[in-house]
């Protein structure tokens, strides 16, 4: 059996939220600004590619700056994940990381745990490193951009059975198009996420045995 689980980043498989982080270095009055926008979006109240660019303004982060963002990633990683990440591997799943957060603070991350597969935001700079823009094709910007991308990484890899797990609605919008949807809410609960995920989890430990009951 092939088998593909997907992961959100933020608030899953580190306790933080990168773009709030970035926001907090520009003062009190931009990160609650971001913040507002951020919460908002991860539950469902406004539509991700409504804020995604604004946030991005208001902070102009540089290079320097999501490098930080990536070393605590690190300091704030999920204390299960390496463990979790193990365990999933040994019994064949193919793992993926599908974030709205950005792919250069991601990469270590993903280095970490041996994830190979990391569908995320590219930021560009410009040679004293300072921000120039984003990639606005990519998928995790906007509106079930999430659902495009598993799409396509199911009509390459194959799997029989693939599964996301995340803690906000932009997670919670791939579950028609996966076998189960997980939410997870060690570090944020989300009443809609909560309400409408196949499974809910606050303990990522327990995720490989939740998944094995199932025959996967």
């Amino acid at each position: 059996m092939k088998k593909l689980i997907c992961f959100d980043c933020d608030s899953t498989l580190s306790g933080i939220e990168g773009i709030d982080e970035l926001a907090y270095l520009r003062g009190e009055e931009v990160f609650a600004q971001v913040k507002r926008m951020t919460s908002e979006a991860m539950d469902g109240g406004v539509a991700l590619e409504d804020i995604f660019a604004q946030r991005l303004e208001l902070i102009r982060p540089s290079a320097a700056e999501i490098d930080r963002i990536a070393h605590r990633y690190l300091v704030h990683i999920e204390p299960d994940a390496d463990s979790v990440f193990h365990r999933l591997r040994g019994t064949g799943w193919e793992t993926a990381i599908i974030s709205g957060g950005f792919r250069r603070a991601i990469r270590p991350l993903a280095e970490r745990l041996e994830v190979g597969l990391v569908e995320a935001v590219d930021l560009f700079f410009d040679t004293k490193g300072r921000y120039m823009g984003f990639a606005g094709d990519c998928q995790t910007t906007r509106t079930r951009g999430k659902n495009t991308v598993i799409a396509a990484l199911k009509a390459r890899l194959r799997p029989d059975v693939t599964v996301m797990v995340g803690d906000g609605a932009s997670d919670l919008e791939t579950a028609p198009d996966v076998s189960l949807f997980v939410g997870f809410g060690r570090y944020v609960e989300r009443k809609l996420v909560r309400e409408g995920a196949g499974l809910w989890l606050t303990r990522l430990t327990d995720l490989p045995d939740a998944l094995a009951a199932r025959g996967w």
